[in-house]
């Protein structure tokens, strides 16, 4: 529970920190170019949330689960990316690599309204990635550092915590196979 508890602490801060950026309302695209990027990240690995897939899920078995959950709570699949499965077709042999990503058009559409930023980081994406070793994990942007970061409207700070927790679900249904 303390891990899951502190994956959650990094996500929120990701998430708000995100967010204050972008609420800031300055552009920084005059300032700064690719390779000097506007912010520090001390760790990237906490811009993330990592879950590892428990030893009895398969990878497909995690892909199904995530879908049906996704599903069951109003979020649509509007992207599957296979990107593992293109580079075998071509002779590359690869790890697993596939990354899905879920929507839900009506909150799309207020959080963008409030502020064009958030289209950035939509629709919101869950990888499903075998390490080096071949172990696989779900991966996904710590939101809950953004959220926590940003001075949001009630309706808009609704949106993104309700989004988040869904997101969390869904990857939680992944992990443990759980449809």
């Amino acid at each position: 529970m303390s891990n899951l508890k502190n994956r959650a602490v990094n996500l929120v801060s990701a998430i708000l920190f995100t967010l204050t950026l972008a609420t800031t309302g300055k552009s920084i695209a005059a300032e700064h170019t690719a390779l000097e990027p506007p912010t520090q990240v001390v760790d990237v690995r906490h811009s993330i949330v990592k879950m590892r897939l428990a030893p009895s899920v398969s990878i497909a078995d995690a892909a199904e689960a995530m879908i049906s959950k996704a599903t069951e709570l109003n979020l649509a699949l509007v992207g599957q990316q296979r990107i593992s499965n293109a580079l075998r077709a071509r002779g590359i042999e690869t790890p697993h690599l596939e990354i899905f990503q879920f929507c839900n058009p009506e909150d799309a559409v207020k959080m963008v309204a409030h502020d064009i930023i958030y289209a950035s980081y939509m629709p919101c994406r869950v990888s499903l990635v075998e390490d080096s070793s071949g172990t696989p994990w779900l991966t996904t942007l710590n939101l809950n550092m953004m959220i926590k970061q940003s001075k949001l409207p009630v309706d808009i700070y609704k949106i993104a915590v309700t989004t988040n927790t869904k997101m969390m679900t869904i990857m939680t249904a992944g992990a443990n196979g759980e449809f």
